[in-house]
Parts: C-alpha cells; structure tokens; sequence
C-alpha cells in the first residue's frame, strides 16, 4: 500500500513537471510567434524581400582581399539592401580571430545601421567539420562515417563540428547530405551516408540531433541543414547538377524517409536541389517544396535555394523566360531564402514582384516569419556577436581522439587472403602510389578551401601515410618514393617501384582519387586510371606480398588487379587523423570493424545495389538460357573483415505470425570465437516473398554495433514491427501487405507470416 501510495506520488510530480515543461514551451512559442508578427509589421516590402537574400562574403570584402571587410559594401549589403543573410569564405580558411572580426562588423552594422536592428544569419558549409576554421579538426567524410555504423559516433562528431563552428561566430551550418549513394559516378558520393535509405535516415538523423542539442541558443550548437532536397545524387549521367528521371514509388520509399526523419530530429533548414527531376527543375516546384515538404513531412524551418540556382532556372533550366520570372517561379514554389549569391537581382526583382502585385506580401510573409523565427531560436536577437570566450573550444586534445576514432570505425578491411594482415611488427615495406604521401587525398572535399587540394592550408600536424608509417615503423623500415603532388610523375614510376621492391618484405600500394569537389570531380570512367592500375601490375609482378589502400570518394573499379592482391583496405576519405588509423590497422594495432555503406561494383556495366529487384539479375547468357547470376559485385554492401572471427546463432523471434499492432522482438546470439577483442555491426535484414509491388531481395531494416573480447558471447535484441517492413504501393501509399517474410542476421535466417486485418499504413 505504501508503495503505491509513494508511486501515485511521484507519477503525479512527474505528470506536473512534464504539464509544466510543455506549457513553458508552449508559452515560449507563442511569446516568440507574437514577436515575429510584431517585427513583420513593421518591416517594409524591401526589408521583407532583403531577408530572403542571401549573398557571398565577396560582396563586403575589399577589392583583391580575402578577408577584408569593405565598410562601405558592407553598409550597402545590409542597409541599403536589407540583407538577411550572408554566406561563405573567400578562398581559404579563416582563423578564429579573423571570423570575429568579420562577424562583429557584420552584426554591428545589423543591429546599430538598420530601423529594425534583425542581425545576419551567418551560414557555412562545414562538411566533416568545421572546415573552414584553420587548424580545426577534422572528422571523415560521410561514407566513411557511415562505414562505422555508429549512429553515437556521427552525432558527437557533428556535435564537436557544432562547438567549433558557433565558437567562430557562425551559427548555420550545411549539412548533412541526406542524398542515396546510388549514382557511383557521382562526384558528391563522398558526402553522402551511402546507398541505404535506412542507413541515410538514422545516420542523417544522429547528425543532426548533433548540431542542433537541445536548444539552438546554446553556445554548443548550430542550424543544421538537410540537403539537398531531393533526388540530387542521383543523376541519370552521374555528373553533378544533371537531370534524373525517379519514378513516384522511388521518390517516396527510398529518397524522402532520410528527409522525413530529419524532420522529426529537428532539423532547421533545407538545402534544395540544384537539379531536375523528371523534366521539372526543383527549385521550380510546389509539388516537392510546398505539396510534400511542407504537406507531407510537416516541415516548418527555412527553405534556401544552392548556389545560383534561382537563377539557373531561367540561364540553365529555361524553365523561366526571364530571369524575373526566374525570381516568381522559386518563391511561389515555395522557396524561403535565394543563395543568389553574387549580386542583388534577386532582391531587386523579388520588390518587383510583390509592387506589382505578381507575388503577395502575404507569400513574403511566410518566408520572412520562418527566417526570423531561426534568428530568435538561435538567440541571435539577444546577443549576434561570436562569444570570444568561445575560441578555446578550437582545439582540444578530446576533438582529435573523436577523430581518430572515427577515422579508426570507419577503416573497412575488404580482403585478407592467407591472414597477410596485420604487418609483423618487424615488417620492411615499400610505400608507393599518389596518394601515399599526399594529404589532400585523405581528405578532399570542404577541407580548408573548396576542393581541399590546397596543401599550404593544412596543419602541419596532418601526417600523410608515409609520415604515419615511418613514425610507426622508423623511416629506415619504409621506402617510399612518392611525392606529395598527386599528379607527379614519380608518383607513378613503375622502374623506381620494382628496384625499391628488392629491398623490402611487403609492398604497401596506395591508390585512388585526388582532391575534388562537387562538379570538379566528373569522370567519365569509373575504372580507376590507367597509370595507377599499372603501378599496380608492377607491384603484382614483383612477386611481393601486395596490400592495397583505398584512398577514395566513390568505388573506383580495380577489376584487373584484385585477384594478385592479398590484401585491400578502404579507407575512404578519412581527413585528420586517417593516417594513423591506416597505419594502425595495417600493424594490427586496432582491429577493424568497418562495413561498406555502399555496394563495390566490380565492372562498370554492372551498377546494381544491394537491395535490388529479383527481376534485376535476370541474364541471358545463351539463347534460352536464363539465370539469375546478374548481381556480381566486387564486395557486397555491408562487406567488412576483422581480425577476429564472429559467429551468429539462436535466432530468435517473439512470435512467427503477427498483426499491424505487434511489436516483435528479435534476439541473436553473437560470439567472438577468435583470439582477439574486435566490435561488429549487427544487421537484421529483411524480404517480403511475394508483394503486389516487387519486392526487393533484401532490406537492411535494423543494424547495432557490439563489442566483445575474444571468447566473449552476446544477446542482440531489435524489435521489428509491420511499419518497418512496410512498401509504398502502387497508390502512392506505404503498406504491409499480408504474407510471409524472411528475417536474417548473419547466416541465421527465419520467417515470419504477417496477418493484415486492419492496414499497416504509415
């Protein structure tokens, strides 16, 4: 009786505080809608439209300065043309101290110049970390984040990017790519989370729970930005910013479920895509930007157009017979805020429309409440300027033992014949390849400049995989002839290569992509280049033990040099301290728990995702004679060796048959029956046998990451429910339909029947 009279009690306190908490929010809420509508109603068509520009930092710099702020441009940018928002560098990297002089300038004359003191909401492209903050650390890229299968990983990784970033001044942040890795081609595959919608969703998710925290006011975060919405990674030519064609079915069960459950985590800001979708480019469409972003998955934060694209849908699109026309087709679609980025045309033109009377000042309205209410919920109405007491947060000795450990997660061990790996201890080796001793290629993308190619802007703390290896091994226990330029012709000297391999036990080759970004990464052929895979047949022919490192963005095809070589390690881009987790790995240091996030294809003609259609692989290979040999991938999606050895078994299910209100709970039994400590991810699949929509060959529906010492046994339990094994039907519409499915972890399979009495709708 005392007992449930001490419960009755505190579940009454509980139910207090939580009716308090809500009704505090509540209050806030409405405190902050009344302090918009008031700022609203004073604003004029022309501080209204300037809120819904936003220009490059070039336009407040002095003339030939990368850094400068020009008093007067800056005067123009925001008093005279209301501008709401600004974005970017110019060139490289900044340091702290100069963002804060940039930032103070630019909030100062906000707040003290214009009638309705609105500060600038400041926005940054910091991908894998603040990259745009020199000596900052940085994490790997997304593929390679989403290698580790670490959802808490990604989101204290996106949390320190958070606290660097706001220490600068700066509280928007561009990311995360949110886009399927579907497209290998595609130059923009290193940002993404892979090929899998439900990887993408929770990894995508994690990330953004990791900028904004709790509060966006808090000194720890940033305005995360869910990008780029939607269907951009998938070009139907694989170059960047070309048309797809996406049938309505994939468009809604593969390509919005990351940017639904973005929305759920939080998420402030999207990012729309630069291109077109069936004809229809989307900064262009009410159907995406209104209909179903706003309709469907319930978003309320600030819709801001890619770069030059409002624009593009008149120069490039020719959607739009003017380019004032351009202007009135993105924000009757939907569109809140213009990236223009390089003059005030759109500002200009979007003034024109509302006194005109082609747009309404209502619309403006929508657009401008949205952008406010970011500016309050960042607190930027209480206090614009950079905390300087902020700055320290730069630097840590924590930030980098993160990123070691992601770069160390991430590692994906593809081949280990015979147990080549780990090198003896006392191991001589050969480095060779560009990308050996080149540090770019580590890290690429929105690393200290654009492209990163820029190798003065890095730390002089970033090793290469040389440095790592000779500091791991002693320089006279490594020979390597590489340069840091990846292009120089040494890099690639097949003679140099077969007089150093006399000299040594092992030839550590170390291959892949150089620097690039976004357009400047097309290729026309996703076979790795010619002279790299004849350095590698040197390396072959030496008669050596061959250990190849990945050093890459996309899965560049090595067909006719993987059968002579022993061992490959995928290292994507793994940025700050990937040489060392390479090194690390290679000695067996660390063991290696790395699982592809994407499908390896082994030939180019050959692009077929894991999760694909029975009817996929259908071939033909004599007259008559049909097989279903068609998926013949390098390394299967989810591939990825360890050290150790694991097994699976009792698999377990709460109930063989269930109905739309079950949850089941799904056990395994995972062991680790080698001789050494090692993690794994656990991923429960699934497969609908029949359906009125085909069905895929498999679905990753759940995954969780374990660690267990040699000998060391464990219990995973997932739960599954109708929901998560649901389709989108032939209306348009998610369904479980009634039948049978397999379930599978490792090697251990089962089936279960689903009963739909009612509709298993989402």
């Amino acid at each position: 009786m005392t007992v449930s009279l001490k419960y009755k009690k505190y579940s009454r306190l509980f139910t207090l505080i939580a009716f308090s908490l809500l009704s505090n929010l509540l209050f806030a809420q409405q405190d902050m809608d009344a302090k918009v509508q008031e700022l609203l109603n004073k604003m004029t068509i022309e501080e209204k439209a300037g809120q819904m520009t936003q220009v490059t930092i070039d336009l407040i710099l002095k003339d030939g300065s990368n850094y400068e702020i020009d008093t007067e441009k800056l005067k123009h940018a925001i008093v005279d043309m209301h501008v709401g928002s600004i974005l970017n560098v110019k060139g490289h990297a900044y340091s702290m101290d100069t963002w804060h002089t940039i930032l103070e300038a630019v909030q100062k004359t906000a707040v003290e110049a214009t009638p309705n003191h609105i500060p600038i909401l400041y926005g940054i492209d910091a991908i894998h970390g603040p990259n745009y903050l020199q000596g900052a650390t940085l994490f790997p890229h997304n593929t390679g984040m989403a290698a580790t299968r670490n959802t808490e990983l990604v989101k204290e990784a996106a949390h320190i990017t958070a606290q660097q970033t706001r220490a600068s001044g700066i509280t928007w942040d561009f990311d995360p790519v949110l886009g399927l890795a579907r497209q290998p081609l595609w130059p923009r595959f290193e940002e993404t989370f892979g090929e899998d919608v439900y990887l993408v969703s929770q990894m995508g998710a994690a990330a953004i729970s990791g900028y904004e925290q709790e509060d966006l006011r808090s000194n720890t975060a940033v305005a995360s930005c869910m990008k780029h919405y939607i269907g951009y990674s998938l070009p139907l030519s694989g170059k960047d910013r070309t048309p797809a064609y996406i049938p309505e079915y994939i468009l809604r069960e593969y390509l919005l479920p990351p940017f639904e459950a973005a929305v759920k985590a939080g998420a402030s800001t999207a990012m729309i895509n630069s291109g077109e979708i069936n004809g229809i480019p989307v900064h262009a469409s009410k159907y995406y930007l209104t209909d179903i972003l706003r309709g469907e998955l319930g978003f309320e934060g600030v819709a801001v157009s890619d770069w030059e694209d409002v624009i593009r849908l008149h120069t490039r699109h020719r959607v739009a017979d003017s380019p004032k026309e351009a202007v009135r087709m993105a924000v009757e679609a939907g569109l809140d805020m213009s990236m223009v980025p390089f003059d005030y045309s759109f500002y200009n033109y979007l003034v024109q429309l509302v006194k005109e009377g082609a747009i309404t000042e209502k619309r403006l309205d929508e657009s401008v409440a949205r952008i406010l209410k970011l500016k309050f919920r960042l607190g930027l109405f209480d206090d614009p300027y950079p905390n300087k007491k902020l700055a320290a947060k730069l630097n840590t000795e924590s930030f980098d033992k993160y990123a070691l450990q992601a770069a160390l997660e991430s590692m994906t061990l593809l081949k280990n014949d015979d147990n080549v790996l780990p090198l003896p201890a006392n191991a001589k080796i050969l480095l060779a390849g560009p990308t050996a001793h080149n540090v770019t290629s580590l890290h690429s993308s929105w690393s200290y400049t654009w492209t990163g190619e820029d190798e003065s802007q890095y730390p002089t703390t970033t090793l290469t995989i040389k440095e790592a290896f000779e500091k791991a091994l002693g320089a006279e226990n490594v020979i390597c002839s590489a340069t840091r330029d990846f292009a120089a012709a040494a890099n690639y000297d097949v003679g140099q290569l077969k007089k150093d391999a006399a000299e040594v036990d092992y030839i550590v080759l170390c291959l892949g992509e150089k620097a690039y970004a976004e357009g400047l990464g097309v290729i026309d052929d996703l076979n790795l280049d010619a002279p790299q895979l004849e350095l590698a047949q040197a390396a072959i022919a030496t008669g050596k033990k061959v250990i190849l490192v990945l050093v890459e963005g996309r899965p560049r095809l090595i067909s006719s040099i993987e059968p002579k070589i022993p061992g490959i390690l995928m290292a994507y881009r793994p940025s700050t301290m990937g040489a060392q987790a390479i090194t690390d790995v290679l000695l067996g240091n660390y063991n290696p728990s790395g699982k592809l996030p994407f499908t390896y294809p082994a030939r180019s003609g050959d692009i077929v995702m894991y999760d694909h259609k029975g009817t996929e692989v259908f071939r033909e290979d004599g007259p008559g004679d049909y097989g279903d040999g068609g998926f013949r991938p390098m390394f299967p999606f989810g591939h990825g060796l360890s050290y150790t050895t694991f097994t699976y078994n009792d698999l377990q299910v709460s109930a063989s048959a269930f109905r739309p209100e079950d949850i089941l709970t799904v056990t395994v039994k995972v062991s680790n029956t080698g001789s050494r400590k090692g993690s794994q991810a656990v991923e429960l699949y699934s497969r609908d046998l029949y359906a009125t929509v085909t069905p895929s060959v498999k679905r990753l529906r759940k995954f969780k990451k374990v660690e267990l010492a040699a000998g060391e046994t464990k219990t995973v339990r997932f739960t599954v429910s109708a929901k998560d094994l649901a389709f989108v039907g032939e209306d348009g519409k998610w369904i479980t339909e009634s039948g049978d499915f397999e379930i599978w972890i490792g090697d251990q399979k089962t089936s279960i029947r689903y009963d739909q009495n009612t509709s298993g709708t989402r």
